[in-house]
């Protein structure tokens, strides 16, 4: 199977790129509990890449393949100089950032704004693909503020295809850049599928991705079931890492067998003792690992002993331990009743 296939296979089902969170502690455990899951880094803006020079920003561990970088940016021959760093750093596709609704962002001119410039956006798409030969890809929403989605997204949909994006994910959800805070942007406007899958009909030689709103296997398979390529979530991806890549591999690839959060808390203790090595500090791996168990009896205690215990000085692999001791006597004594 080939570079494109492949990476195609994979984003049947990916984790979304969340600030503050998708780092690459969180990144190599998602990839313990699925091998196929196509992963991306958090946003890393263009200037910090080529003015910056903060390539510190691109490390990651070789075993997160298959594994793309998220830029944000609104200039072509940075945005270019940012992917082309991308791609000789190994990530396996450059994914630019219409999405999001920061204000931070937005002073930056890029983010959701950029769903205002279509011409721009198909620009700087196909100053990026001239600077790789990895995919590159849009993240967007399905438009701003009073645009109309039906009017304006199969027009910015028609200029990034024509500047030679193949792959897409569409957040169901209008942005609103005045107003709502980015935390309010990722729930308060409504969600609309339907207009996924229309632009499914519109543009069928398009890998188009669903991303919003969406919490569990069952939905991210009646979406695939339905037509689209692939489904990307988020939060809950984050929250309740089990339910939703445990299974992936065997349900969304038809590979492999379900992974038990035990399995994986066993293999990050290698990582841990290797990063607390290096100077790295416990909370910052187990405040990625909180909801492990989320649903399990003894959960509570699990989160509980890590955010207690993890950011203590010299706190390393035996909080986890401890913590997985006393979920099962817990469980045991609820077995017991």
């Amino acid at each position: 199977m080939g570079y494109k296939s492949n990476i195609t296979r994979a984003s049947r089902l990916s984790v979304a790129p969340m600030m503050d969170w998708t780092d690459r502690h969180c990144r190599y455990m998602h990839r313990l509990f699925s091998q196929e899951t196509l992963l991306y880094t958090e946003m890393v803006t263009s200037p910090a890449l080529v003015r910056g020079g903060a390539v510190h920003l691109l490390d990651h561990d070789v075993s997160e393949h298959p594994v793309a970088l998220q830029l944000g940016g609104s200039d072509p021959d940075e945005l270019a100089e940012a992917a082309r760093i991308g791609a000789q750093a190994g990530y396996d596709e450059i994914n630019l950032n219409v999405g999001c609704p920061s204000d931070r962002v937005q002073s930056g001119c890029f983010g959701a704004v950029l769903m205002e410039q279509p011409a721009l956006v198909a620009k700087s798409v196909a100053a990026m693909r001239r600077a790789v030969d990895v995919d590159v890809t849009v993240k967007c929403r399905i438009g701003v503020d009073d645009q109309n989605p039906a009017e304006v997204l199969p027009e910015f949909l028609a200029q990034i295809v024509g500047a030679g994006c193949e792959r897409v994910t569409i957040h169901a959800r209008k942005a609103w850049l005045q107003g709502l805070s980015p935390k309010e942007n990722r729930d308060i406007p409504p969600l609309d599928y339907d207009i996924v899958h229309r632009m499914k009909g519109l543009f069928p030689n398009l890998h188009i991705s669903v991303n919003g709103g969406i919490t569990s296997l069952d939905q991210a398979e009646a979406f695939l079931d339905a037509g689209l390529d692939g489904v990307m979530i988020g939060r809950s991806a984050y929250h309740n890492p089990t339910d939703i890549l445990a299974q992936a591999d065997r349900r969304i690839y038809g590979t492999a067998q379900d992974t038990t959060p035990e399995d994986v808390v066993a293999q990050m203790l290698p990582y841990i003792d290797a990063h607390l090595d290096q100077g790295g500090r416990l909370n910052q791996i187990t405040r990625h690992m909180m909801g492990l168990f989320a649903g399990r009896t003894g959960a509570r205690v699990w989160r509980r002993t890590l955010s207690e215990q993890a950011s203590r000085p010299g706190a390393d692999r035996q909080v986890l331990l401890e913590a997985l001791d006393a979920m099962q006597t817990l469980a045991e004594a609820q077995e017991a009743l």
